[in-house]
């Protein structure tokens, strides 16, 4: 698929027409379908879309079916393999198809239509398919397909049913001994069901038992005989079921050619008639292909919007115009009108109808698009560069068959510098011979389209009253952008309209800011509430047992109470405990340098009597002492 489909939306075109295809072969050949660049191969393809269609508004739809398999089975029995009971019966399905649009296409001839003479060139191969018919029932080789497989298939039977007798008779006679009343088949023997107590009672082979292993499912002596009777008439039942698929497979391929023309005329009438469907979906009609460099359009419609509320499309170019500068106001159609344009002629040069009233197109040799912004992050591109690189591409590419539409033309850029690089675009589009329509904001591409030969303005109707675009391109006329009446309409006060005017168009027209409202009314919004950030405290890391220096008098200490929340901490010195501030306490030695892991501090800190008391306390209730610590 290239860009431009892409860009035209062709693409989503083919997916619906896909839709109305049935075989995979057709699907594929929508899939790789371009534009057709021989004049004769293209009324062929226009003629067979209009057919296509007066057949199935005349006769119907017609009866096409997939035929998926077909290869797959053809190819089968090609190498000498058996086909199944099913895939004869799709080949038979398949024959029935061929049959019913046999007769479709015999009614179309009535109406003198050239598609329906496929119909000659398919053979329904009537003996074959009723051979299947009577062979093949419900996926299963039927009792018909052979005197001698009924005949085996009755004697099936009747020893089935002799088994059965023989084994019910036992029964009868041995009520006390069974746990049910009925016989049923086990491993392809008829049993009898005896509970596990009786087994010797019952003169038989045990063939199976119940999950409790309190049943024994017996085969009677009287059945058996009949066991190996019934084995050689299944063994003579598969093998005449083998000899009819081996023949019907035979009868197969050597038809196997015929099939295949007929596979291949059903593709080609399934990709025919989506044409004709596609047609009707979007209520088409065959345009008219001529030679002079023209397109004409009348009442068109882009296929993808609804039919009920898009505005038609009145357009035309040539004649000597060979370009439209389109402008107007955003949302007004300028972009939905040039992918119209180019869609329409796309859609008619691949063989299709399009949705107008009435067309008159040229062959294009290519399309050419640049719309959308083109932005690609992954290659570094700005709006403005995208651009300029597809410009310069199209630029390349054009020759005097073209077809050209650009979008949006020199925007991204400053606007005097925008506008020069669009005018120099339009000249090399005009000395190439291409045809081409763009759209543009620029009022200096107005006054230069005004002005050049063979290049029209052109501008999308406004409703500034209602603010409504009316989506109807008006050819001859420049359009407006319309942004002061939308912007006054949506509530830009006056005083921003009135400097906006000036700054456009150097004046102020009082007649248009009358209504205005004067200024922005604010609304009360919630407000946000800054939180001022605690500061946070520094970490002190001092810790019981350290060895530390006091400043200013440079006295050596140990640490005996670490720091509590304002950051004071408790030190030790020679005959005395002190209180002071971190920020005066310099570490010497940390404590797990000074003393081993589990060293008992309170050997230092705490007194012998407290020392001794706590001791006793360990061990024993003591009453009245208390463990008194310095302050």
């Amino acid at each position: 698929m290239n860009q431009e489909e892409k860009i035209l939306e062709f693409d989503k075109i083919k997916q619906l027409w896909q839709e109305n295809a049935l075989t995979q072969k057709a699907k594929q050949r929508i899939e790789e379908i371009e534009p057709f660049l021989s004049e004769l191969e293209l009324k062929s393809a226009l003629r067979e879309t209009s057919e296509s269609k007066e057949l199935i508004e005349k006769c119907g739809n017609p009866p096409l079916v997939s035929l998926a398999g077909m290869d797959e089975i053809l190819m089968i029995a090609s190498k000498g393999d058996c086909l199944a009971p099913y895939q004869l019966e799709l080949v038979r399905t398949s024959l029935t198809a061929v049959r019913r649009m046999m007769d479709y296409l015999e009614r179309g001839k009535g109406y003198d239509n050239s598609l329906a003479y496929y119909e000659e060139n398919l053979d329904d191969l009537q003996e074959l398919r009723d051979e299947i018919s009577q062979s093949i029932y419900n996926e299963m080789v039927a009792d018909t397909a052979s005197s001698w497989l009924q005949e085996v298939r009755r004697d099936i039977l009747r020893s089935e049913e002799k088994m059965r007798e023989k084994a019910e008779q036992v029964i009868r006679s041995n009520k006390e001994c069974m746990s049910d009343n009925f016989s049923t088949f086990r491993n392809g023997h008829v049993c009898i069901p005896v509970k596990k107590e009786y087994k010797f009672r019952i003169p038989g082979s045990v063939i199976d038992k119940s999950s409790t292993g309190n049943t024994l499912f017996i085969e009677p002596v009287a059945s058996a005989k009949y066991y190996e009777e019934l084995q050689q008439l299944r063994i003579e039942e598969e093998d005449e079921v083998r000899r009819i698929l081996y023949t019907l497979t035979v009868q197969v391929d050597t038809y196997a050619e015929v099939i295949r023309e007929n596979i291949r005329i059903m593709e080609k009438l399934d990709f025919a008639f989506s044409k004709g469907k596609l047609s009707l979906l979007y209520d088409g009609v065959a345009p008219k292909m001529i030679q002079e460099r023209a397109i004409r359009l009348k009442d068109a419609r882009h296929p993808l919007l609804d039919k009920s509320t898009c505005v038609p499309l009145q357009f035309s170019i040539g004649n000597g115009i060979q370009g439209i500068v389109i402008t107007g106001p955003n949302t007004g159609g300028k972009t939905v009108a040039i992918k119209t344009v180019a869609l329409c002629c796309m859609m008619a040069q691949s063989g299709l109808h399009v949705p107008c009233r009435e067309a008159e197109l040229c062959m294009c040799s290519n399309f050419l698009c640049d719309i959308g912004d083109g932005q690609n992050l992954s290659e570094n591109l700005s709006t403005f560069s995208a651009h300029i690189t597809n410009v310069l591409d199209i630029l390349k590419r054009v020759n005097a068959e073209s077809l050209v539409v650009m979008d949006e033309l020199g925007s991204g850029t400053d606007p005097q510098e925008g506008m020069g690089i669009a005018v120099a675009i339009l000249e090399e589009l005009k000395k190439s011979g291409a045809l081409f329509v763009v759209t543009t904001h620029y009022p200096e591409i107005k006054v230069y389209a005004e002005k050049e030969e063979g290049i029209l303005n052109a501008k999308m109707a406004f409703d500034a009253e209602n603010l409504k675009p009316l989506y109807q391109m008006v050819i001859g006329e420049a359009g407006e952008s319309c942004a002061l009446h939308i912007a006054k309409r949506l509530g830009m006060p006056a005083s921003m309209l009135r400097r906006a005017m000036k700054a456009a168009y150097g004046e102020e027209k009082e007649d248009f800011l009358k209504d205005s409202k004067e200024t922005i009314v604010k609304q009360s919004k919630p407000r946000i509430t800054k939180h001022k950030p605690v500061k946070k405290q520094k970490e002190i890391n001092f810790r019981l047992g350290d060895s530390v220096m006091i400043y200013p008098d440079k006295k050596i200490g140990i640490v005996c109470e670490e720091a509590n929340d304002k950051g004071t901490l408790r030190v030790q010195l020679q005959g005395k405990k002190i209180w002071i501030n971190y920020k005066r306490v310099k570490l010497l030695v940390a404590a797990q340098e000074l003393y081993p892991a589990d060293y008992d501090f309170s050997i230092i800190f705490d007194t012998v009597e407290n020392r001794k008391l706590r001791h006793d306390m360990e061990r024993k209730y003591v009453e009245g002492d208390v463990i008194r610590y310095e302050q």
